[in-house]
């Protein structure tokens, strides 16, 4: 399969390979496949016009993105907003990338609006701009008037963009595969993870149908406030690759002149704006992934409007409930309860010294908890954040550093727009608004419940288990996988350390069963209710006197 796609595909797999050696990862190409492709004479040519030797490696990547095109600029993208990936000075230059494209013909995109919609455009549209609003690597904007006299955004996407991009990100999958411990002794994990996600994300963008439905949905969050605004979506005039929604007339929130002379209070705006991004991080789970300026419109009336929802970050309500209790733990200065959600926070938290990190943290909290409100700048808190999450290789949910990002950006927006802005001030309410949710009688009721599932399922799978390793020892057919020799010490710790273990395990259980038989004794009027009585009472004396031989032997052992 691999070789098959990638004979398929020879032609632009030699164009990646001449365009790595020519930014100077030869090195690379020579530990790979890609090596075998190449002519030699194309080898000695890529030499003559190398670029390696002026800039730094850092340097040398992102320009090696830009010339190789649309998909790897986009990953770039993507991979700026993971410090816990990558090192500062690579996120620096990466974060200068912008993906310069030249602008389709007008019979082009007439071409493809009339292929997908299915009419003549002159039917669709009362009046259509030929001159693109702009013009990006997945897709050109076009202003447009319909025939009722709406005022509307015509988002058409390049012919052959999704092709193009599949067969680069087919490319960039074996290029992963051949180059695994290249990249690992570049410190760079879980390459094919990240390749994975960045696929998904990037497909997602190719449908616009799925930006109209994340559009629709964020209208249906926000219909009821009169400070925020979505564009109405023209979904009959919508698919994959064609998007048409209300064309919003304004001004830049950082136009500060035209929004003064329209009598805006752009105070109360910046305040209205970081208000309206919490809401949508911590009440509804779903926000924007991108709110530079460009991204956010400001009515005559100081309406705000965001548009573009190419990109949308979603966080799960656990997610949730750990971000806002690190950020209480700060306001807190509680550094134990910041390491603690910390880690529930994390995908991979394998923590090798907790204390080090735990006055990290503290470190944190002592540089901020004299400042005034107003001193604590945002930016300098997400950076320190960013660096001891990346000190202990924490493998973090990508949509955290897309949170940091856009809260650092939001921030130097607030503070262009309204000097005295505080946006740390506003994570207060919010953070006592989780608080309560996280301890409602409902969320209680769930976690429990979730718990109970879960130690239920092991209990009905652990003796499956057992008895697939206890035949497979029967047969011969176990096998073992161990790095180092250890002794005979450390083996018979191991072992008192697994009784231990399940022997506690036994112990819950007879706790749960005992409660239980309690809990039905007290429901259940019958002949036999005094021996359901002592067997309960049974059972929790029994789970007592394990749980005592636990501590005992626990004692004992660390003596």
């Amino acid at each position: 399969m691999i070789i098959d796609q990638t004979f398929r595909n020879i032609g632009r797999v030699r164009e990646i390979a001449a365009i790595l050696s020519k930014y100077g990862f030869e090195e690379f190409v020579n530990a790979t496949p890609l090596s075998s492709l190449i002519p030699d004479k194309r080898r000695l040519s890529w030499k003559k016009e190398k670029e390696a030797k002026k800039y730094n490696r850092w340097e040398l990547i992102r320009m090696a993105a830009e010339d190789l095109g649309p998909t790897y600029i986009k990953l770039a993208q993507a991979l700026s907003n993971r410090p816990d990936l990558l090192p500062d000075a690579l996120i620096e230059e990466l974060q200068k990338l912008q993906s310069e494209v030249s602008t389709l013909e007008y019979e082009v995109v007439e071409h493809i609006i009339e292929h997908e919609l299915g009419n003549d455009i002159e039917n669709i549209f009362d009046e259509f701009y030929k001159k693109p609003l702009g013009s990006a690597s997945i897709g050109q904007v076009h202003r447009a008037r319909l025939k009722d006299g709406s005022n509307v955004v015509v988002k058409v996407q390049r012919p052959g963009v999704r092709k193009k991009v599949q067969t680069d990100l087919d490319i960039l999958k074996i290029l992963v595969r051949w180059g695994q411990q290249q990249l690992e002794s570049q410190g760079v994990y879980g390459a094919r993870d990240i390749i994975d996600a960045f696929e998904r994300s990037l497909m997602k963008e190719l449908d616009y149908n799925t930006e109209a439905r994340f559009m629709e949905q964020f209208r249906s969050y926000y219909k009821k406030n009169q400070d925020f605004y979505v564009p109405k979506v023209y979904r009959e005039l919508t698919t994959s690759k064609v998007l048409v929604q209300e064309f919003i007339r304004g001004a830049k929130i950082t136009d500060v002149e035209k929004l003064q002379k329209w009598g805006v209070d752009t105070p109360k705006l910046a305040e209205k704006g970081i208000d309206i991004y919490l809401s949508q991080i911590f009440e509804h789970g779903y926000f924007h992934a991108d709110p530079h300026p460009g991204n956010i419109i400001i009515k005559e009336d100081g309406t705000l409007c965001l548009i573009d929802f190419g990109m949308v970050g979603k966080l799960s309500k656990h997610d949730r409930f750990a971000f806002a209790s690190i950020l209480i733990g700060m306001a807190k200065q509680d550094p134990k309860m910041m390491a603690r959600n910390f880690k529930k926070l994390a995908i991979e938290a394998v923590i090798e010294d907790e204390r080090a990190f735990e006055a990290e943290l503290g470190d944190l909290i002592d540089d901020y908890a004299t400042l005034n409100v107003s001193e604590v700048d945002i930016t300098e808190v997400t950076i320190k954040l960013q660096d001891i999450i990346r000190n202990h290789k924490m493998k973090m949910p990508g949509g955290i550093f897309i949170i940091m990002r856009a809260l650092t950006i939001l921030d130097g927006i607030g503070r262009t727009i309204h000097p005295d802005f505080k946006t740390y001030e506003f994570f207060k309410p919010y953070g006592l608004k989780i608080l309560k949710q996280m301890y409602a009688p409902e969320n209680i009721a769930d976690d429990i419940f979730q718990n109970m599932t879960s130690f239920y399922e092991f209990m009905t799978s652990f003796p499956v288990e057992l008895r697939e390793i206890l035949e497979k020892t029967r047969k011969g057919t176990l096998r073992l996988e161990h790095q180092n020799y250890v002794d005979e010490l450390v083996v018979d710790k191991f072992n008192r350390a697994a009784n231990r273990l399940v022997l506690g395990i036994v112990t819950t259980g007879i706790y749960l069963a005992s409660a239980i038989v309690l809990f039905a004794y007290t429901f259940y009027e019958g002949p036999y209710s005094l021996a359901i009585l002592i067997l309960s009472l049974v059972g929790f004396i029994t789970a007592i006197l394990f749980t005592m031989s636990l501590l005992v032997g626990n004692w004992w052992s660390n003596r």
